[in-house]
């Protein structure tokens, strides 16, 4: 789904000096450690990234995203608070946003425009989310270590919230597949793509590569169709982000990757709202995560069924059950 805005694993040598006990014989006296080569004894040291120097389109994108987020924040938007007392909420609302995001899809198939999508049926990240970073040639090695860090930071919480298996992996080991990457990466873009999923839609794939600049990141998922254990998910962050819109990327599209495909202008406090009021996951979202992953929601239930269960999670949620 896309977020689409207008105007986006020391060692000790234990000697290990043993004796027979009431006996006389001597201690044996422990090998000492011959000298290694000196070319051993060197640290390796890991070479950092090649990193090419920004083309004209991607200064003009930066310069652009820094304008927007320092404009942002000027208005009291890409809050990191998590929702407030000028933020509640009741169960009615919880339960009808759940209903929003959960069982539509942002945007039509194979399309990237406002339009509304179509209705689902309840669907879910069923096997074990395995979330790999990718790092495009003009990302830099610090930059590089700060998404991971936070990337990896938001699996535990995601994993924590949702009682699902959510980690970080390696990248031959991913079946949720992050880039980090710009409009001078579009090679990387292709050339991982195609490694990660090689039946990945050609059409879609060109989209990754040539976004509109309202467009500031995406994810596209096969979860609402793949039997369990067989979904795929590749997210696109644009590297040309500052730091806080890349932080509220990382969020809004890992999330949405695992079932909550869709946005809602009705949703408050909530990261899944173009209205950029909230850069990172909020007490409400959380809630939803655990909607999402409540046993008594089964895969494959049209919302009419779902309805009345939504309703008593939301009010469990709320704490307005009634006894």
């Amino acid at each position: 789904m896309a977020r689409h805005k207008s105007p986006y694993a020391i060692g000790a040598a234990l000697l290990g000096l043993s004796f027979l006990a009431a006996c006389d014989l001597p201690l044996r006296e422990s090998l000492k450690p011959q000298a290694r080569p000196a070319g051993i004894m060197k640290p390796r040291i890991a070479p950092k990234p090649a990193v090419k120097a920004p083309s004209k389109a991607a200064l003009e994108l930066s310069a652009y995203y820094i304008r927007l987020q320092e404009h942002l924040l000027a208005q009291g938007l890409l809050r990191r608070d998590g929702g407030g007392p000028d933020t509640g909420f009741r169960a009615f609302e919880l339960g009808r946003n759940f209903e929003k995001i959960a069982f539509f899809n942002e945007h039509a198939p194979g399309q990237l425009t406002t339009t509304p999508g179509q209705i689902t049926r309840f669907h879910r990240w069923r096997g074990e989310a395995r979330v790999a970073s990718h790092f495009g040639n003009s990302v830099s090695a610090n930059t590089r270590e700060k998404d991971a860090r936070n990337l990896n930071r938001y699996l535990a919480r995601l994993s924590r919230v949702t009682g699902h298996s959510i980690t970080a992996s390696a990248q031959e080991n991913a079946n949720f597949h992050v880039l980090f990457m710009g409009v001078d990466d579009a090679a990387d873009i292709r050339k991982t793509v195609r490694s990660v999923w090689p039946d990945f839609p050609e059409s879609r794939l060109t989209q990754l590569m040539a976004l509109p600049r309202d467009i500031y990141c995406l994810v596209h998922s096969n979860v609402a169709f793949a039997p369990p254990g067989q979904e795929r998910a590749i997210a696109l962050i644009r590297t040309e982000h500052p730091d806080l819109m890349r932080l509220s990327c990382i969020h809004e599209e890992v999330a949405q990757g695992l079932g909550l495909s869709n946005d809602s202008p009705h949703a408050r406090p909530s990261i899944f709202n173009d209205d950029e009021e909230f850069a990172t996951l909020t007490t409400h979202d959380e809630l939803l995560l655990k909607m999402l992953y409540d046993p008594r929601l089964s895969d494959g239930m049209t919302l009419a069924e779902a309805r009345p269960t939504i309703a008593q999670i939301a009010a469990e949620l709320t704490g307005e059950t009634t006894n």
